[in-house]
């Protein structure tokens, strides 16, 4: 396979930000006397859209509310940003794709104010050129529209394009779009990724397994 095309997915693929979304759910829903485990987050709201999110949440709250909810929680994580890093390895692929001259995208459903300061942050926003952000077309992730868009604007066919992704709904997403997907072990169990799509499974940009797979640039 020759690699056309690097997708990465960000909350949780290129940095560990699981803990700190937990903590602004937990701060919004602490409101009305309810609370948040780490069991739910990973299957219910990791990665998955907003409306489906709250839908699950507040069935009974009208979904043009939503909205308002969503930004607050997200404001809520925002506020818990300090100096973050990148996931072991990050730098590592990033470099070998501008060796190979390998173009990369970052998809994702986080909204672009937190892309941006989360990219920013880890001082690599100038890697990625292409952002793409699931909030922002008519369907996010697990629809493979936020993969779809990306191939289409680097004009990569799926075959050619490898994605990186922790959650169920992002494994999903880019299996979908008919991306060979590498799920990180980030937070689920390598059978979860697997049964969602998963072809491959890497700890970090680091494992040996990826380094195989891609056979690096000398």
């Amino acid at each position: 396979m020759v690699i056309s095309a690097l997708l990465f997915d960000l909350d949780g693929t290129l940095i560990d930000t699981d803990e700190l979304h937990l903590n602004a759910y937990n701060q919004l829903l602490a409101r009305w006397d309810r609370s948040m485990d780490i069991s739910y987050y990973k299957a219910k709201v990791m990665g998955f859209p907003d409306d489906m999110i709250f839908g699950g949440l507040f069935p009974d709250m009208p979904v043009e509310q939503y909205a308002a909810l969503a930004a607050e929680k997200e404001r809520m994580f925002r506020d818990q940003l300090g100096e973050t890093h990148p996931v072991p390895g990050v730098l590592r692929i990033l470099d070998y794709a501008d060796a190979a001259n390998i173009p990369v995208a970052v998809v994702t459903n986080a909204p672009r104010e937190n892309a941006a300061a989360m990219l920013s942050g880890m001082g690599i926003a100038n890697r990625f050129k292409t952002l793409v952000i699931g909030g922002e077309l008519a369907r996010g992730k697990p629809h493979p529209m936020p993969y779809l868009t990306a191939l289409e604007i680097l004009g990569v066919g799926a075959g050619d394009a490898i994605a990186f992704e922790d959650s169920l709904a992002g494994v999903q997403s880019a299996s979908a779009a008919g991306i060979h997907t590498f799920g990180m072990l980030a937070g689920l169990q390598e059978n979860q990724l697997r049964e969602a799509g998963a072809r491959s499974i890497i700890r970090d940009f680091n494992d040996a397994a990826l380094w195989d797979w891609i056979k690096p640039v000398s």
